[in-house]
């Protein structure tokens, strides 16, 4: 049958002919008239059919193809997208949505919180600080309330250059950006790079700031399946080709929310294709210094000769959160770009704080910090994984991460992760759903638990909760608490 004829433009209308037609071959893709790879008719072929002028009938293929629904090979015609619908997020910016707002949760004394992946404030090593920071106040006087240029405090990037080369990273202070955290990093990458329209790649699931920042610059985001050791390269690979991206961000060590680490074979081929595509790579090291192995963690930017990695990093995540303070390894060619970007945003990150950290990294606090939380938690990983291991077994998988602050964990029959965790919401445990790191909330049948803000004792406690949960859900009637 040929649907095609079936096509009602109406001239009168004030919506332009091309886009009547391609809302109207939108709606065969997404009813399965068109199939993924389809070949749609030629130019001609449809425009006679419809009595419309050739060029409509070319700027409907276009205003599809701008949106990623349809791609052209030259010399052959055009092509339904292979990619699922629900993968592409629309250019236009985006409401929030209700179910993966943040909900406004009164804490007390028995709140078990597996949500929150920041440190509690009995972790912060207050009193180094309160020392490297009167060292500081009385050094330099009225100086550190100064303004600083806008790459940031050059003995501290100095400082950040050398303590990046235990990393195998090689960065002079003329190629580092220092920012206020990492969400305010991404934020200036997608301002300094992103024009309204412009494809990136992310992972699927991903962090949610990251997409948020994306979309609020009117990005058209592709998100790619992510395996227990990074992005599924071949699918990667066909993607590049189809959708020409700026960039991809990604999450290289115990991602958020999986905790997945890449290997080192497809750190390899990303490099590689990122060569061979010409785009760049936006590396976030999330917290690639809780490292519970005995291995050590090798970055992306470690291994990238060809300056195609954009590197983040936060300090402020695992010192102190309300520090805010970052920086960025940019390539050259995107210096500029950045710098102007970070001056129209906030000036400068705090004088203060920036000469504050720089002698806090000089004398060796940081790596003290490192060594004594990774030895908190890391027992409270191990107490996380014995208990999923105990108590959950039956109803759960995960990979084991050894590292980060987090699990991502899988349930192994479908199961309303929303009920679950409202559910639990009233027994005072707070989980993160799988919905809130994707673009589609595609809930992944899964939960994050962080052992962030939890200790040893609470962390048992929760997931015997968690598994008296599920179990009341299982075996209660699904018109009252429905299985999906």
């Amino acid at each position: 049958m040929n649907h095609f004829v079936s096509i009602q433009l109406d001239k009168n209308r004030k919506t332009p002919l091309y886009q009547q037609l391609g809302d109207a071959l939108y709606e065969f893709i997404q009813n399965g008239i068109l199939k993924p790879n389809m070949k749609l008719p030629t130019i001609r072929k449809l425009a006679s059919q419809l009595k419309i002028n050739n060029v409509t009938v070319v700027n409907a293929y276009k205003y599809l193809e701008n949106k990623g629904i349809v791609y052209a090979q030259m010399g052959s015609g055009t092509y339904v997208s292979p990619l699922p619908l629900e993968a592409l997020s629309s250019p236009i910016i985006q409401e929030p949505n209700k179910d993966i707002q943040l909900k406004q949760i009164t804490m007390t004394k028995n709140t078990i919180n597996f949500a929150s992946i920041s440190p509690t404030t009995d972790m912060f090593p207050v009193d180094d600080f309160k020392l490297v920071l009167n060292e500081v106040l009385d050094r330099d006087r009225g100086d550190a309330f100064s303004y600083q240029e806008s790459q940031g405090y050059d003995r501290l990037r100095e400082a950040i250059g050398d303590y990046l080369e235990n990393y195998g990273i090689h960065a002079t202070q003329d190629k580092i950006q220092i920012i206020s955290g990492a969400q305010q990093g991404i934020d200036i990458l997608s301002k300094a790079l992103l024009q309204f329209g412009d494809t990136l790649f992310v992972e699927k699931p991903t962090y949610h700031g990251a997409i948020a920042a994306f979309q609020s610059r009117g990005a058209r985001i592709v998100e790619v399946p992510l395996e227990s050791d990074g992005m599924d390269t071949s699918i990667l690979e066909d993607y590049l080709k189809l959708y020409h991206p700026k960039f991809i961000y990604i999450m290289p060590y115990y991602q958020n929310p999986t905790g997945y680490s890449y290997s080192l074979k497809k750190k390899r081929i990303i490099l590689d294709l990122a060569e061979k595509y010409n785009i760049y790579i936006i590396e976030d090291d999330y917290l690639s210094d809780l490292n519970y192995s005995k291995q050590p963690n090798i970055p992306l930017k470690a291994l990238d000769h060809r300056n195609r990695v954009i590197y983040i990093k936060s300090f402020s995540k695992i010192l102190m959160p309300g520090l805010r303070l970052g920086f960025l390894v940019v390539p050259k060619t995107l210096l500029d770009y950045i710098l102007s970007a970070k001056h129209t945003t906030d000036i400068s990150t705090s004088s203060f704080i920036q000469r504050v950290f720089d002698l806090y990294l000089r004398k060796e606090l940081w790596k003290k910090h490192i060594g004594k939380i990774c030895d908190i938690y890391e027992k409270r990983y191990n107490t996380l994984t014995n208990s999923l291991d105990n108590y959950l077994k039956d109803y759960m998988t995960y990979t084991p991460p050894q590292g980060g602050l987090s699990i991502w964990v899988k349930f192994k029959e479908e199961i309303s992760v929303s009920s679950l965790c409202d559910l639990l919401l009233s027994r005072d445990v707070i989980l993160t759903p799988g919905s809130l790191f994707s673009i589609t909330q595609d809930s992944f049948s899964s939960i994050r638990i962080s052992f962030a803000a939890v200790d040893e004792e609470q962390i048992e406690k929760g997931v015997k909760k968690i598994k008296d949960v599920i179990e009341n859900m299982i075996n209660v009637p699904a018109s009252i608490t429905p299985l999906l």
